[in-house]
């Protein structure tokens, strides 16, 4: 393995397609593509503040780096990364990715982050301002993820969430197979047009929650006093602790809580319209 220690860069492609590479205490100043096409390659306490540093890169791992706001759309059309405490406070990071593991990082400034990656993991991310972010992703684990950030994970696929905070309008809209465990889902219209979306012991807030959903599951939750207006034309097998506030229009299955502020049920309902609601829920 080359080292290279305690040097600084700029320009365009200044370390353009090294293999075997260890780049520690360093720093790549405004410029383009520094490592692009490389692979096998350990970045250690550096500060990257160019474009595009890492765009086609293979089998590399970011240790206690920070990527400032001009290190944009750093991490593109990639394979096999590890980041691990790390500050990236540049937008539009990771894109088209396979295989990406994210440890105790913080993205204050995640808009448009983090589409089109499959395989990914992430044990411990803080993000701000993460609009859009996960779009398109595919094959997602993820635990310990703190998310403020609107239209999150819109169209992924295979995604398992735990023991998380997400602050979100519009997540989880036209998703497939996502299953969230243990976490606070605060935002309006969780989860639109969904299928197989399976909250289990999750607080769930903001208005219209869960509607037009296919096979939707929920085990032991607790809707918050502004989540109203739930569940219409979904087909939904829920069991709700607490009240629910209200409940619009389900479609197909079973809904039951401790109680229900408002069942409605009206003209617009859609076939079969068969769906059984009940509170108090019976005992076990």
């Amino acid at each position: 393995m080359k080292t290279i220690e305690k040097q600084e860069f700029g320009g365009e492609r200044p370390l353009y397609c090294e293999h075997g590479l260890v780049l520690r205490d360093s720093i790549i100043h405004a410029g383009e593509s520094s490592l692009k096409e490389g692979s096998d390659i350990l970045a250690e306490n550096c500060r990257f503040e160019g474009k595009y540093p890492f765009w086609e890169c293979d089998n590399v791992t970011i240790k206690n780096c920070t990527f400032t706001e001009g290190a944009r759309a750093a991490l593109w059309y990639a394979r096999n990364y590890v980041m691990e405490d790390s500050l990236v406070e540049a937008p539009k990071m990771f894109r088209e990715m396979d295989g990406l593991t994210l440890r105790r990082v913080k993205m204050p400034n995640a808009a448009e982050t983090l589409w089109g990656c499959r395989g990914v993991k992430v044990e411990g991310l803080e993000v701000e301002k993460g609009d859009y972010i996960f779009m398109h992703g595919k094959d997602l684990d993820i635990r310990d993820f703190k998310l403020q950030g609107n239209y999150s994970f819109q169209y992924c696929k295979d995604v398992v969430i735990r023991d998380s905070e997400l602050h979100t309008k519009d997540a989880f809209w036209q998703t497939e197979n996502v299953t969230v465990y243990d976490s606070f889902i605060n935002g309006e219209y969780l989860g639109w047009y969904s299928k197989n979306l399976h909250l289990v012991r999750c607080r769930i807030g903001g208005t219209q929650p869960l509607c037009y959903c296919e096979d939707l599951v929920l085990e032991d939750c607790i809707f918050e006093p502004d989540a109203d207006l739930a569940f219409e034309y979904s087909d939904v097998q829920a069991v709700v602790k607490g009240n629910i506030p209200s409940v619009k229009n389900p479609r197909h299955g079973s809904v039951k809580a401790d109680s229900i502020g408002e069942i409605i049920i009206d003209d617009n309902i859609k076939a079969p319209g068969d769906c059984t609601i009940s509170a108090p829920m019976p005992n076990s």
